[in-house]
């Protein structure tokens, strides 16, 4: 029943962060919002994408058939509780990810095109952490694992968290700095890669002093 439910929760997650997101980009934008085919094939970008999907695709399908088929679960998280853990993440994990894809407005895409300069969007989601769509996926997918977690879906999960390191690190975030420059700089040195407070961007001393005065400035607007 889990698997079914695993499965079930997948395309549900894949039509509305997937079909419904584009179709809305493209009813508001004349514009599908898709990049990925910018990204030759073999290059990083196209390997970051095809390993993100390849881990999504392994947890949502692959790990409800290996159940289906009798591959045993982990021991350690066979329990009634994680199971229904599971469910709660993935579907607060599919509305969290589909409300900051919505915050994004037209700046919202898959993949990089170097020759757009897209809004930078700084607040709501965005001010808790730098990748929250990518922050609610995971958490997702994790819920879909617990679901049936055998050690097929754990190791999809373990590939997209892989792709989608990757794909931050290594592509966007260097495309956002060029793009945006100094604003994206101190964006990325307050606010986390993924979770709160963590991987935030170092920069030199002249530009953290900056960033904490102004977040001192800010903190004292707020409370006076």
């Amino acid at each position: 029943m889990m698997a079914a439910a695993a499965l079930a929760l997948f395309v549900v997650m894949m039509l509305i962060l997937g079909a419904l997101r584009t179709l809305i980009q493209r009813r508001r934008t004349g514009d599908s919002g898709n990049r990925r085919t910018l990204s030759p094939s073999g290059s990083l970008g196209w390997s970051a994408l095809t390993a993100t999907d390849i881990g999504y695709l392994t947890v949502g399908v692959g790990g409800p058939l290996a159940a289906w088929l009798g591959l045993p679960p982990v021991s350690a998280l066979q329990h009634p509780p994680v199971q229904v853990l599971g469910v709660v993440l993935a579907v607060m994990g599919i509305l969290a990810a589909f409300e900051a894809q919505m915050a994004l407005g037209a700046s919202w895409r898959i993949g990089v095109d170097d020759r757009e300069r897209t809004a930078l969007v700084t607040t709501g989601l965005f001010g808790w952490v730098r990748n929250p769509i990518f922050t609610a996926a995971l958490i997702a997918f994790l819920g879909l694992a617990l679901m049936v977690p055998n050690l097929v879906a754990l190791i999809g999960w373990v590939l997209a968290l892989s792709g989608i390191q990757t794909q931050i690190r290594l592509i966007e975030e260097p495309h956002l700095k060029r793009v945006h420059g100094e604003p994206y700089t101190r964006y990325a040195a307050r606010v986390g890669r993924f979770l709160p407070g963590l991987g935030r961007l170092r920069t030199d001393r002249r530009d953290t002093t900056e960033v904490d005065r102004n977040d001192r400035e800010a903190d004292g607007g707020q409370h006076g």
